[in-house]
């Protein structure tokens, strides 16, 4: 994550059942054959169909995906555009790598909620995309980039058996081991250009790599490197009293703590890192961690009064929600009594759907209860679907 710039309603039943129509992803939609039904119905003893109620979240999902891809997807270049609506160079500089590893974490979101084929295409080209705007490898400078764009591969591998995508994770693993040096007491650097600067978008994500590769090599080094990652990160950048995560050390070379950056980005990785190691070994203290910084979010990021995330600007803060709730959804799936996180999520999806997006497309704001700006970010953008993506798992989960 290159830090350069940190910093009406519902839409009407015809938009759904439109977009829907339009590209039809995992719809739902019930056909009779003599008495029997397909996906979306259940066959009365008549023989007749009645259907199912729909997945609110999941059909709204639907439509932020489709809108994605037809506002933003540059089919000459087979990779998403910065912006729209985009205007001369803005469209493709500078080339933000690692927003494009969340758009394919996105769209592997959609193909395991749906199990459209289309999505499996959209991969394809994305991955061709890539490697050519990236001079035919995945290796880039910042290794927290590098971590994002392994953890989005090695999903898509997971959900469609390309083998490809599972050796660029591999590759990028193996170059992002290099990150690590004794500055500081230890942690992978943010960029190889500045290897005593440690954070916490370097080490939270490697965790949740390393996690990941290991249950899939099942290679003990692979596991002792998550475990070496989050005790570092834990040691150095999260408060032992309330557990709210700092963003990094030694950015000035003065071996100071950023204390007062405080990112729902950093809150996020820091949750999935202990979600993925309590997935792996079982033990409670990763769990505890990991709520323990959940928790924390109502004091320092929810507000008060609405429950509302925080606006904290566009460009690459745009993604930083996105990445909260992202592992916020993980959390509540091992952890399902987490009823308040769950509500929180809902709230948030609900204001973005009916404050926080276009009235008449699913373009989304950076701020979630506010109308979107004139022109769209992709890393805004793929926040959005990110919230709705989790909102239908939690419905799914009900």
């Amino acid at each position: 994550m290159k830090r350069r710039s940190i910093m009406i309603t519902a839409a009407a039943a015809a938009l759904v059942i439109a977009g829907l129509a339009a590209w039809q992803l995992g719809s739902g939609g019930t056909a009779t054959t003599g008495g029997a039904t397909t996906k979306g119905g259940a066959a009365t003893s008549e023989g007749t169909v009645q259907k199912t109620a729909p997945s609110v979240w999941s059909e709204r999902a639907d439509l932020a995906q489709k809108e994605l891809l037809s506002s933003f997807w540059n089919e000459d270049r087979g990779l998403f555009n910065n912006a729209v609506p985009c205007i001369d160079q803005q469209c493709d500089n500078p080339f933000n790598y690692w927003w494009l590893a969340h758009a394919v974490d996105v769209l592997t979101d959609g193909y395991e909620r749906t199990g459209d084929m289309q999505y499996v295409k959209q991969l394809d080209k994305l991955y061709q995309g890539l490697l050519g705007r990236n001079g035919g490898d995945f290796i880039n400078d910042y290794y927290d980039d590098m971590e994002w764009m392994a953890l989005a591969w090695l999903r898509a591998y997971d959900a469609t058996g390309d083998e490809r995508y599972q050796q660029a994770a591999m590759t990028l693993w193996q170059d992002i081991q290099t990150g690590w040096n004794d500055a500081v007491g230890g942690g992978i650097a943010w960029r190889k250009s500045q290897t005593d600067y440690k954070n916490t978008p370097a080490n939270a994500p490697a965790i949740i790599l390393a996690a990941r590769v290991y249950e899939h090599t099942k290679a003990a080094a692979d596991l002792e490197w998550a475990k070496k990652l989050y005790d570092w990160e834990k040691s150095n950048l999260v408060d032992p009293d309330t557990g709210l995560v700092w963003d990094g050390i030694n950015r000035q070379g003065d071996g100071a703590v950023d204390k007062n950056w405080l990112f729902t980005y950093s809150q996020g990785v820091f949750i999935g890192a202990g979600v993925e190691l309590y997935q792996i070994t079982k033990e409670q203290p990763y769990l505890d961690d990991a709520r323990k910084t959940a928790d924390n979010l109502k004091n320092d990021f929810l507000s008060s009064t609405t429950d509302m995330l925080p606006f904290e600007g566009g460009d690459d803060a745009g993604l930083f929600k996105g990445v909260l709730v992202r592992y916020i959804g993980e959390l509540i799936k091992v952890d399902p009594a987490q009823k308040e996180l769950r509500e929180m999520l809902l709230t948030n999806a609900k204001a973005l759907w009916e404050d926080g997006k276009a009235e008449d497309k699913a373009l989304f704001s950076n701020s979630w209860d506010q109308t979107p700006d004139e022109v769209v970010q992709l890393s805004t953008e793929l926040s959005g679907v990110m919230l709705l993506e989790q909102a239908a798992q939690v419905e799914k989960q009900q």
